[in-house]
């Protein structure tokens, strides 16, 4: 009988250590794979705040219309790193379609991110290549989206799953992302391995 208990436990632990390095192989692919887009804007007044989407609105149509043909994310990192001052240049050029005297700066660079909630689907926390536009003093709410697998432009279910695969995360991330209730303990741990992952890039 203590044979068989041994087994069984010694079968458990097996199992949660293989479960805790898929769940950690995840969270790598999250980092590796993901480029987020991160817009900052110039105040959080009325204004500054429908400016803010209107650059957004400005930049992801550039985004759409040239990276479409983008299958990986190296590809899609040199491009938006060549492609900086022509971004540089549409933010701007809807700054001043809306009146604003405001210019944007962008980088790309790793960024620590929080929990983020969008209509489809979540991400957890963790440190993640980003496409960051900077609105004037940048001292207002921010937006943040997908730039690479452009996760944030597939409104309905199966458009999300479909981009998902394509970007090479398996059954059990997409559900954990869409919040399937099988993989919600899933994302739990993704989120909180991204915290710690948040909480060592300040050091």
């Amino acid at each position: 009988m203590r044979k068989i208990a041994k087994l069984l436990l010694t079968s458990l632990l097996l199992l949660g250590v293989l479960w805790t390095i898929d769940v950690i192989r995840d969270r790598q692919t999250l980092s590796r794979e993901l480029i987020r887009l991160h817009v900052v804007a110039n105040s959080d007044s009325e204004e500054d705040q429908a400016i803010k989407l209107r650059v957004r609105d400005a930049v992801t149509a550039y985004l759409q219309e040239n990276m479409s043909g983008i299958t990986d994310q190296e590809t899609a990192t040199l491009f938006l790193q060549q492609h900086i001052p022509e971004l540089t240049q549409t933010a701007n050029q809807a700054l001043e379609i809306a009146g604003s005297a405001d210019r944007a700066e962008i980088t790309l660079a790793r960024e620590a991110f929080p929990t983020r909630q969008y209509d489809t689907f979540s991400l957890p926390a963790g440190v993640y290549e980003s496409l960051r536009i900077r609105i004037g003093a940048a001292e207002g709410k921010n937006w943040w989206c997908v730039v690479f697998p452009s996760l944030c432009f597939q409104a309905v279910g199966e458009d999300f799953t479909d981009t998902a695969a394509g970007a090479g995360f398996d059954e059990s991330l997409t559900g954990a992302l869409k919040g399937e209730e099988t993989y919600q303990v899933r994302f739990f741990f993704l989120d909180c391995l991204g915290w710690l992952q948040n909480f060592f890039e300040q050091f």
